[in-house]
C-alpha cells in the first residue's frame, strides 16, 4: 500500500530524520515510538508534505509527489498534534471540510455520499450532540475529537495520526483509539500514529518502529523491537522496571 524509501529531513545542518524506511500494509497499525527528539512528529510531516525531504513515499508504486492535493486526501488523512481553529465555525461545518477531497465545494450536491459520511463521523466520535457548538469554546479534547471526526469524513484509505490521544481523557482514549482499530480492519486500510504511551503501542498496534535521534532503531513487531535492553538505550531508563512500578498500586486493588 505505502512504501517510505530512505526518507531524510534536514533542516540546515540539523538532520531531524536520517534514512528511515518503512511499509505499510492493509489492516497494519504501525506506532512510531521513541522520546521526544526523536524525530517521528517530523517523519509524520514528510509524509504530510508539510516539510522538505530526500528519499521517496510510493502510494501503490507511485511517488505521492506526483499526486494533486485532493487526490492524495483521498489516499491520505493526516490528524496533526496541534489543531486550531480562528473562526466561529460549528463542530459540523469543520467536520464538512473534511470532504473537499471528494467533492468541490462545500457539501455539493454532487458528493452523493458527504452527508452519510459527515453523519456518521459525529456519532462514531459521540459529537452528534454538538454539532452546532461553537468550535472556539470547546475544550482541547473535544476539539481534537472534532477534527478526528473531519478525517473519518474525509474517508482516506490511511490514518495519519500524531498523538491522537492528546488532550483527551481516559474514556475518549480508550473510544478513540477502539475506533481506529476497528476502522483499520475495513476494506484494507491501514495507519500510522505517533504515541508516547508504549503501553496504548502494545495494546492497539500491529507493529512497531522505534526512533532514537532521528534514526530507526528497530522495527517489526512489538516483542521483537521493545526488549527491555532496547528500551533501555533508547529511552536512557529501565522502561520494563517503570511500567511495572507504574502498574503495581493497580494490583493491590
Amino acid at each position: 500500500m505505502l512504501n517510505a524509501e530512505h526518507i531524510t529531513v534536514s533542516f540546515g545542518h540539523y538532520t531531524a530524520v536520517e534514512d528511515v524506511s518503512f511499509s505499510l500494509h492493509g489492516g497494519d497499525w504501525l506506532m512510531l515510538a521513541g522520546p521526544n527528539g526523536a524525530g517521528k512528529s517530523t517523519l509524520v510531516n514528510a509524509l504530510a508534505q508539510t516539510v522538505p525531504y530526500t528519499g521517496r513515499f510510493l502510494l501503490e508504486g507511485k511517488d505521492i509527489r506526483v499526486l494533486r492535493p485532493a487526490a492524495l486526501a483521498r489516499e491520505i488523512g493526516v490528524l496533526s498534534q496541534r489543531n486550531r481553529v480562528e473562526y466561529a465555525y460549528t463542530v459540523e461545518e469543520i467536520v464538512g471540510l473534511g470532504r473537499y477531497a471528494h467533492e468541490k465545494g462545500f457539501l455539493s450536491h454532487r458528493d452523493g455520499e458527504g452527508r452519510e459520511a459527515i453523519e456518521k463521523a459525529l456519532e462514531l466520535t459521540g459529537l452528534t450532540h454538538l454539532r452546532r457548538s461553537n468550535t472556539l469554546t470547546l475544550s482541547g479534547g473535544e476539539l481534537q475529537r472534532v477534527f478526528l471526526a473531519q478525517v473519518f469524513a474525509q474517508n482516506p484509505r490511511i490514518l495519519v495520526l500524531d498523538e491522537p490521544a492528546n488532550h483527551l481523557d481516559l474514556k475518549y482514549q480508550q473510544h478513540i483509539f477502539d475506533l481506529i482499530s476497528a476502522w483499520r480492519q475495513r476494506e484494507s486500510r491501514a495507519v500510522l500514529s505517533v504515541v508516547h504511551d508504549l503501553s496504548l503501542a502494545r495494546r492497539y498496534g500491529t507493529g512497531v518502529l522505534l526512533m532514537h535521534r532521528g534514526k530507526c532503531v528497530a522495527q517489526g513487531e512489538m516483542d521483537a523491537v521493545l526488549t527491555p535492553a532496547r528500551l533501555k538505550d533508547v529511552y536512557e531508563m529501565d522502561v520494563y522496571a517503570w511500567m511495572r512500578e507504574l502498574t503495581e498500586p493497580w494490583r493491590k486493588k
